[in-house]
């Protein structure tokens, strides 16, 4: 007997599948508002220098005053970060002639903004920009922002990707639920820009606690053949959190009270989430059976099959996971992700496919302003895309397998992003047509490669190994803004470079092995078993796939 098959007896798609997934489910609604939270908290207005102390009492009009105080750029809009030392009254003639005064505006005393700057507020009444200041020389501290928030991303997928492997599942995403709540609530309240970042960083880390120890609570719960479905399903909670951002942010337009909205529902799911189980999996291979035991049971009596469940026993369960409990004797750590040929071949892909998957989204999805549209419309088509992307990769995950459902998102990604630089910049409607294609695609591959690596890597180092694959997804975000400033000198070149990625990774997710219809790995020898499927054929592949997804054979293949 294996496992998946006292998960059946105990009711594997039951009541208590339902409410766990939904549970856990519930709080992604919410990261993905912390995620994008930059777009909106950190939105920069029109703005420039302020007007002179001594005209700001004068009866003249605003425009008066600007037109005096103010030079103009080359698209004849005020400067953001120049004015006049001295206010230009001769401007106010009517009759001065525009050659005098392009001759004179040279000798004219150009300034730095002394006394600060004047906000056009539109989209947000306020922001971090406008609450520090954040523009002209203190522009980067824009970036450095997120930047910063995705250190604590990358920071906690490795702290906590070896915790949870360690400690177990559920303590890990209490502690995350807590340190999002916290840590977004201090973040609205900051008294300076310093303390805002290191709150974020925290929410960051928080995040990263959150992903890998759902997923693992969620598809080690479920059995193998409802995983696509659920795995997805989750996924899009993460779509419609985007949905509420735009819908949270258009009503709420102080930066400080929409960080507390969006941070304030984690305490509630902070207090529910006693309620969950540990993975009895994870319990079995740490040597806590009698835990593991009594979590099944529980189970049972949720799914009313309490008469089932009732004939587990310690023996029983450790007959079932025997071969796993041997093999994971010892410890595990980083290094054995990469100790064996298989092992090393499919961290390898895994770490080009999530780099290159988070490089390019958050690419094209951290500054909505350069589209030249509302923020709020944006945000809904970018998170609106999703819904479809996903859809169609669910079928193609469960039709042609999980291997060439990565390969196509990636590639079809990176194709939309290269044929957007051929496109005149004129024609905006279908540069950003193309960019949301594109966007759609990497959250499809996103969804896949979250599944995917789950189903690859074995139950003893699951988290250690998307804990790793992780902290290249962060490094991806991290790198991402910094190509934008390649920019500057070669306009070209960030899109080069944005859609070149992900189809040079789709290349390296061809070589992973096909995990469509086969039970989840719980030892470093199932998974260099599984490593010898790639030199099969794709009829034979599919072959055992679909015999595995047979319910009169499920059982029996997952025993052997």
């Amino acid at each position: 007997m294996a496992f998946a098959d006292l998960l059946e007896q105990v009711g594997s798609t039951g009541r208590f599948q339902v409410i766990h997934v939904t549970l856990l489910s519930m709080p992604i609604l919410m990261m993905a508002s912390h995620n994008l939270l930059q777009n909106f908290v950190a939105a920069v207005p029109p703005h420039h220098c302020a007007t002179h102390a001594n005209l700001t009492m004068s009866s003249m009009s605003p425009g008066d005053v600007l037109k005096i105080s103010v030079p103009l750029d080359q698209n004849g809009k005020p400067e953001r970060c120049k004015r006049y030392a001295h206010p230009q009254w001769q401007l106010l003639d009517s009759n001065s002639s525009e050659e005098l005064w392009e001759d004179y505006e040279e000798e004219t005393e150009i300034q730095e903004c002394k006394d600060g700057w004047y906000y056009s507020v539109t989209d947000m009444s306020s922001t971090i920009i406008t609450e520090w200041d954040l523009v002209c020389d203190d522009r980067a501290l824009k970036q450095m922002g997120q930047t910063i928030y995705m250190g604590g991303v990358l920071v906690g997928a490795v702290v906590f990707g070896g915790l949870s492997d360690r400690f177990g599942r559920r303590i890990l995403l209490m502690m995350s639920y807590l340190m999002f709540a916290v840590g977004g609530t201090c973040a609205a309240f900051s008294t300076s820009f310093t303390l805002f970042c290191v709150c974020r960083f925290f929410c960051g880390m928080a995040l990263s606690g959150l992903v890998l120890n759902s997923f693992s609570l969620i598809v080690e719960w479920i059995p193998t053949r409802v995983r696509t479905v659920v795995g997805t399903g989750t996924g899009y909670c993460y779509t419609i959190g985007q949905l509420i951002l735009a819908g949270v942010a258009y009503f709420i337009r102080d930066w400080r009270w929409l960080t507390l909205a969006v941070s304030l529902p984690f305490f509630i799911s902070f207090l529910y989430s006693w309620w969950f189980l540990e993975s009895a999996r994870w319990l079995v291979l740490n040597k806590k059976s009698e835990q593991a035991v009594k979590n099944l049971k529980a189970v049972g009596q949720i799914n009313g099959r309490q008469a089932e469940a009732d004939k587990i026993n310690l023996e029983m369960l450790q007959e079932s996971m025997k071969k796993e409990m041997v093999c994971s004797m010892g410890s595990y750590s980083v290094l054995d992700l990469l100790r064996t040929s298989t092992m090393r071949n499919i961290t390898i892909c895994l770490s080009a496919v999530w780099f290159s998957t988070s490089f390019a989204y958050y690419g094209l999805s951290m500054d909505l302003q350069k589209f030249g549209v509302s923020i709020y419309l944006i945000q809904v088509i970018f998170g609106a895309v999703d819904i479809p992307a996903k859809i169609v990769i669910t079928i193609c995950m469960g039709v042609l397998g999980r291997r060439p459902s990565q390969c196509g998102a990636l590639v079809l990604a990176g194709i939309m992003i290269l044929i957007n630089l051929l496109v005149p910049y004129d024609l905006q409607i279908l540069r950003t047509s193309l960019a949301v294609i594109g966007k759609g695609c990497l959250a499809a591959s996103f969804s896949c490669c979250y599944l995917y690596s789950g189903e690859i890597y074995p139950t003893i180092i699951r988290q250690t190994g998307m804990g790793w694959v992780s902290m290249m997804a962060r490094l991806g975000a991290m790198v991402a803004p910094l190509v934008l400033l390649l920019g500057e000198s070669l306009p070209w070149l960030p899109g080069l470079i944005y859609g070149g990625a992900p189809i040079l990774s789709g290349i390296f997710a061809f070589f992973l092995p096909e995990t469509l219809g086969m039970p989840l790995p719980d030892t470093m020898e199932d998974v260099q078993d599984r490593g010898f499927r790639r030199t099969k054929s794709n009829s034979s592949i599919m072959k055992e796939d679909l015999t595995l997804t047979d319910p009169s054979t499920f059982n029996l293949k997952e025993s052997v």
